[in-house]
């Protein structure tokens, strides 16, 4: 099975949909959390993510638009109501198995705080080789990874929408993995500035 990895999409529609067309055939879309900023909401990206039937796990930026401190933003007239609905549906985690392989998908950290951001060689990370999950997805710290901790193999897309900046452009970045071979390809492309 191979599987499309984004993360940290921050309303960046116009690169996520160069990330989708970049990444090929793939059996499924993922995605480990932050599809907005906490105060800006992209109807787009959530029209993209939701054709593509993308499995999606809430960031810390949805955790603040769903709270008290984003009321003003879900009320607002141009944000479609039906994915806010979808955003408050949607889990903080994804366990499942494919392949027959453990899975989880978290934005942060697996642990608590899970806000933590979780960088190479961080306690955090290295606690990984605790866990029953062949694979752990994780998002927050906009810097790709594919590491093995112990079982584990630890992926970190980087982000989808928010990366570097040029004049040339956005140097995005995501993950291909092919869970037959567990090969991961962490792929970063410049794609034009965000339109406003």
């Amino acid at each position: 099975m191979k599987l499309g990895i984004v993360s940290d999409i921050h309303c960046n529609a116009d690169a996520l949909r160069s990330a989708i067309d970049m990444m090929g055939d793939i059996d499924e879309l993922l995605c480990a959390g932050d599809m907005i900023y906490e105060f800006r909401f992209s109807n787009e990206v959530l029209d993209v993510l939701r054709e593509r039937k993308a499995r999606v796990i809430l960031g810390n930026h949805e955790w603040v638009m769903l709270g008290d401190h984003g009321r003003a933003l879900r009320e607002a007239t141009p944000v479609n109501q039906d994915h806010v609905r979808f955003l408050q549906e949607s889990p903080f985690r994804i366990e499942t198995e494919v392949n027959g392989k453990k899975l989880l998908m978290v934005h942060g950290s697996p642990f608590e705080p899970w806000k933590t951001y979780v960088y190479k060689n961080s306690e955090h990370f290295l606690r990984l080789a605790e866990l029953e999950y062949d694979y752990v997805i994780m998002g927050h710290t906009h810097s790709a990874l594919a590491e093995r901790v112990g079982r584990t193999l630890a992926i970190n897309p980087g982000s989808t929408g928010e990366g570097q900046r040029s004049e040339e452009g956005v140097a995005i970045s995501y993950a291909l993995l092919d869970t037959a071979s567990d090969e991961v390809r962490i792929e970063r492309v410049l794609v034009p500035p965000p339109s406003r």
